[in-house]
C-alpha cells in the first residue's frame, strides 16, 4: 500500500459515474492524492477494470455497482464504503446523464425524464446518503453540474433544466456546513468523455464550435476537472461552501 500523502491524504472517498471519463479520472487523482476510493457506476466491467488498475499501483480502491437514480443502490454503495474504509469523509457526485440535443417542442417526453432521473434526483439521492454516513465526523461534497447549468449551450434542454437543478440542491445543502459538511459544486466546460465525444461524433465541427466559446479554446482533459474537485473536497477549501466553480476555459467569464 502507497504511503497516503497530498490533497486528499487519509480522506475516505465515493465517486459515482467512474466507470469512464471524469469519474475514472478522479478515481486515479483522488488515489495519487491520498484517498481510499470507492468507485460505483453502473457498468461492471468497467469499474473492475480500474479498480484492478488503481490496486495494481498499490492504492486503496474498490467498486460497488449501483444506478443513482435508484436510492437503495447509492445507499448499498454508501455502506459498502463506510464498511471498507471505517467511515465516509469525501464524495464526488460525478454521474451524468445528456441525450441528443434538439429543439424543446419536439424532445421526448422520455428524454427528458432519463436526464431528470440520473441528473438531478441521482445528485438527491447521493447527497441525502452521503451527508446521512458524513454526520458523525463531517466531510466535503462535490457535485458535478457543467457551463450548462450556470449559462445556456448548444445542450438540450433537459440536460441544461438538470445541471441548473444540480446548482440549486448545492445550494440547499450548504446549511450543512454548521454541522462540518461542506457542499460545493463544479461547472465544466467541453471535457473529453465518452459522452462528449459521442457528441462530437454525430455532429462534425461541434467541437472546434465550442472551441470558440471560450478564451481558452481547447478540450479539457478529464484529470482537468478531477483536480478542481480534489481541491474542493480538500482541507485546503475548508471556507468554500455552497459554491459552484466553472472549470470551463473561460466559458463563462465572457
Amino acid at each position: 500500500m502507497k504511503e497516503q500523502t497530498g490533497l486528499l491524504a487519509g480522506k475516505r472517498a465515493l465517486i459515482t459515474g467512474a466507470s469512464s471519463g471524469i469519474g475514472a479520472a478522479a478515481a486515479r487523482v483522488f488515489c495519487e492524492n491520498g484517498a481510499s476510493v470507492l468507485i460505483t457506476a453502473r457498468r461492471e466491467e468497467e469499474l473492475a477494470a480500474l479498480t484492478r488498475e488503481l490496486t495494481d499501483q498499490g492504492f486503496t480502491a474498490a467498486y460497488a455497482v449501483a444506478d443513482v437514480s435508484r436510492g437503495e443502490e447509492v445507499e448499498r454503495a454508501v455502506a459498502r464504503a463506510v464498511e471498507l474504509f471505517g467511515g465516509l469523509d469525501v464524495a464526488f457526485n460525478n454521474a451524468g446523464l445528456g441525450t441528443v440535443p434538439e429543439p424543446l417542442h419536439l424532445t421526448p417526453d422520455a428524454d427528458f425524464e432519463a436526464v431528470m432521473d440520473t441528473n438531478v434526483r441521482g445528485t438527491w439521492n447521493c447527497m441525502k446518503h452521503e451527508i446521512a454516513a458524513m454526520l458523525p465526523d463531517g466531510g466535503a461534497i462535490v457535485n458535478n453540474s457543467s457551463v450548462a447549468g450556470l449559462v445556456g449551450t448548444p445542450a438540450g434542454a433537459p440536460y441544461i433544466a438538470s445541471k441548473h437543478a444540480i446548482i440549486g440542491l448545492t445550494k440547499a445543502a450548504a446549511g450543512y456546513s454548521a454541522q462540518g459538511i461542506r457542499v460545493n459544486a463544479i461547472a465544466p466546460g467541453t471535457t473529453r468523455s465518452e459522452m462528449m465525444g459521442q457528441w462530437f461524433d454525430l455532429n462534425p465541427g461541434l467541437e472546434e464550435h465550442l472551441h470558440t466559446m471560450a478564451p481558452l479554446p481547447r478540450t479539457a482533459d478529464p484529470r482537468e476537472i478531477a483536480y478542481a474537485a480534489a481541491w474542493l473536497l480538500s482541507d485546503q477549501a475548508s471556507f468554500v461552501v455552497g459554491a459552484t466553480v466553472p472549470v470551463d476555459g473561460g466559458w463563462t467569464a465572457r
